[in-house]
């Protein structure tokens, strides 16, 4: 799966969205990208979960972690198809993100952390950080878009499928076409 491929899907499904949009961190955008509008439709989840995995075919592969809520899915996806276990992460109440709910995790099992949208690469990183404390060998990272244009790095290899630059804006910077467009909440918009 190529990177416009994977553009072009959450295209289709209302889930790469044009306007004015607040994002959480307070910035304003003209793009805003939903992926749980992509991983209601399992034809595109199953495609999604089998090119995360091909990127680490040969990786030997344990477990696929998923940052949740966006990874849980696509952990479970990915590691059907690279016939493993799958599990997630949540956040732990200290500002990490831990695994819970009694997922075992045996000292140098080689794990793939997956996730659907990177902005920052926060939950990412704190889940790597957490499966490290607990003896995991991270063998890798793979997302289905990083939105930072490619900022966001890992200590650890990075494949994500598509990268996109989506540009934000403080409130009192915006560009002209947004300072004259109301901002619109992402989950109040209607899915195609």
């Amino acid at each position: 799966m190529n990177p416009e491929q994977v553009i072009q899907i959450f295209r289709d499904t209302g889930a790469l969205l044009e306007g004015h949009f607040i994002y959480t961190s307070g910035r304003h955008g003209r793009h805003f990208l939903q992926a749980a509008r992509v991983m209601q439709y399992p034809e595109y989840t199953e495609r999604f979960g089998r090119a995360l995995a091909e990127n680490f075919q040969d990786a030997g592969i344990d477990l696929v972690i998923g940052p949740a809520t966006g990874g849980i899915v696509l952990a479970y996806e990915t590691a059907r198809h690279l016939n493993c276990r799958a599990a997630y992460t949540e956040k732990d109440g200290e500002g990490g993100m831990a695994l819970k709910r009694g997922f075992a995790l045996k000292p140098g099992e080689r794990v793939l952390v997956v996730e659907d949208i990177v902005t920052t690469g926060g939950s990412v990183a704190k889940s790597v950080a957490h499966l490290r404390e607990r003896g995991a060998e991270v063998a890798g990272v793979s997302v289905l878009i990083d939105r930072s244009g490619g900022k966001v790095t890992f200590d650890c290899p990075y494949k994500p499928l598509a990268v996109l630059a989506l540009e934000s804006w403080s409130a009192d910077a915006l560009p002209e076409d947004l300072k004259n467009m109301p901002p619109v909440e992402p989950d109040d918009l209607m899915v195609k």
